[in-house]
């Protein structure tokens, strides 16, 4: 649902920002980051990290879910829906931030306060359609989007840090005495930190040049991770590869914000760069390699998640050229789109394909639950 979601709410976007559509409240770029960020991305963390729901709570998650997006249709329950919308953050919220307030190391404990900010945000933002446009509504938006970055930066790090262990593990046995690099708890904490104070000094102009230090540093350190993780040692391995591209677009949208804030200029093209690149790509292939493994499937042998990487990689390129194409923007935008939605709806297919292999046993079963259940203990 978050995968055919993704895939149309970016053309109804452009068709309400710049063809003057008027059925949708799309027509200001708060409202189409809000919808991406807190209908998509909100629904695919949820999916990642709720874990098993009875069938019956997951049909009211999933109706006020469904309510919240038709929010953004001009029609006379356009405020039952905001209260269905705002009912599912906070079902999100109650759902995952007691469970990792008792984590023991503090890495952990941190995803508490930070999904139940990006699910604060997700209540805050929904009064931006009854109220005229809010001077803070600028800087909202950079704060979602950049607390959205520290996540998949955390995330995206546990999910490739065993991955990739366990690939070097059964291929190199006996080279591997000490498997990979493990969660490099050091850059890991320093990437917390960095992310983690970035959103706060960015808020005043003075100090904006630190905040550019800050997030450089941290784009660094991204690099440096990946480096670590040895990708070029993973040439078996497209699945794994995708997934360190998609950690590779959160260091272009790091190095691109840091410029942006150095020397001021508009600040979406390296937001995009986490929108699109990182998260398109990211999020994909982790839905697609978590399904696919819960089939007893491998997740080398899926073909599309090449053209995956390359769909979302040329709609972030195409979307970030767009701002410094002249007359040929709007085109390009367009074009950003239509591979954005191509590969949204590719992943919808082959999340349906794997999804009917499943076991029946299985249905009900989310190995997300388990990495979940696992990373709260610890």
């Amino acid at each position: 649902m978050a995968a055919l979601h993704a895939a149309l709410m970016v053309p109804l976007s452009l068709l309400a920002l710049y063809h003057g559509w008027t059925a949708v409240q799309l027509a200001t770029p708060a409202a189409h980051a809000r919808e991406m960020l807190f209908g998509f991305a909100l629904a695919v963390i949820a999916g990642y990290l709720l874990g098993p729901v009875p069938r019956r709570q997951l049909a009211v998650l999933v109706t006020l879910w469904l309510l919240g997006r038709v929010g953004v249709l001009t029609w006379p329950g356009a405020v039952v829906a905001s209260l269905a919308d705002a009912a599912f953050a906070l079902w999100v919220a109650g759902g995952l931030v007691p469970r990792f307030i008792a984590a023991k190391k503090w890495r952990n404990r941190l995803l508490s306060p930070l999904l139940g900010m990006i699910s604060l945000l997700a209540v805050v933002t929904l009064t931006w359609r009854y109220l005229d446009d809010m001077p803070t509504t600028a800087p909202l938006m950079h704060q979602s989007v950049l607390w959205l970055v520290l996540l998949m930066t955390f995330m995206g790090g546990r999910v490739i840090v065993p991955a990739v262990n366990g690939y070097f593990a059964r291929e190199f046995a006996r080279e591997f005495r000490q498997a990979g690099v493990g969660v490099q708890p050091r850059l890991e904490a320093a990437l917390i930190v960095l992310l983690g104070l970035a959103p706060f000094v960015m808020l005043l102009d003075l100090l904006r040049p630190l905040a550019a230090l800050l997030v450089l540093a941290a784009g660094l350190l991204v690099l440096t991770r990946i480096w670590h993780w040895r990708p070029l040692g993973c040439r078996e391995r497209p699945d794994l590869q995708v997934l360190m591209l998609g950690y590779a677009w959160l260091a272009i949208g790091l190095v691109l914000l840091a410029r942006s804030w150095w020397a001021p200029q508009h600040a979406s093209t390296a937001l995009h760069a986490f929108t699109v690149g990182a998260l398109g790509t990211l999020a994909s292939s982790i839905m697609l390699r978590h399904v696919i493994l819960r089939a007893k499937g491998r997740p080398e042998r899926e073909r599309v998640l090449l053209p995956l990487a390359g769909l979302f990689a040329t709609a972030a390129v195409l979307r970030l050229w767009a701002i410094d194409a002249g007359s040929a923007w709007l085109l390009l935008m367009w074009a950003s789109a239509l591979a954005w939605s191509l590969g949204w709806l590719l992943v919808a297919w082959r999340l349906w394909v794997w999804i009917r292999r499943l076991p029946p046993r299985d249905m009900s079963k989310l190995d997300s639950g388990q990495e979940r259940g696992e990373l709260s203990r610890r």
